[in-house]
């Protein structure tokens, strides 16, 4: 019966990780996104492969991105949990589908990603590895669309 309630309050850690990730998310707060992640860690996607081990410059990435979103309105962040693995007692791998909105709550765009979790030394979650499945893509094709309906 215990390990069972360790075992939910490991996986109800990590939902209160990507809600924390999504706020920080949706405040633009750079600093925040960084302090998600355990450095080294990987950001990884079908074109790149980047490892950073300053934190000055994991917030220096998060600054474009953030600048992207306030460009274009991005104004929440939804982070759905679709599976979590626990790999050993100290590292899971989550898949998440992010859902992202406008200030009035009109959905723009989702996708997914994988993500390589470890407990730190003060026991908190952070990202080791970030692995986008498919945000270059349904991006583009939420931009693509916005500019259509732009042209009607």
């Amino acid at each position: 019966m215990q390990l069972m309630a360790m075992h939910n309050d490991y996986f109800l850690y990590i939902q209160t990780f990507f809600d924390s990730y999504a706020q920080a998310m949706e405040q633009y707060d750079t600093k925040g996104l960084a302090w998600h992640y355990m450095l080294p860690c990987t950001l990884l996607d079908d074109e790149h492969q980047t490892v950073f081990t300053e934190a000055s410059k994991l917030e220096g990435f998060f600054n474009q991105g953030a600048s992207f979103y306030k460009q274009y309105g991005i104004a929440h962040a939804v982070p759905t949990i679709w599976t979590k693995r626990e790999w050993s007692d100290t590292a899971a791998n989550v898949q998440v589908k992010w859902q992202y909105y406008d200030a009035k709550k009109k959905p723009l765009y989702a996708c997914d990603y994988q993500y390589v979790l470890k407990l730190d030394k003060e026991n908190d979650w952070k990202i080791v590895l970030s692995l986008s499945i498919n945000e270059k893509q349904r991006m583009e094709a939420w931009l693509a669309s916005r500019k259509k309906a732009k042209t009607k």
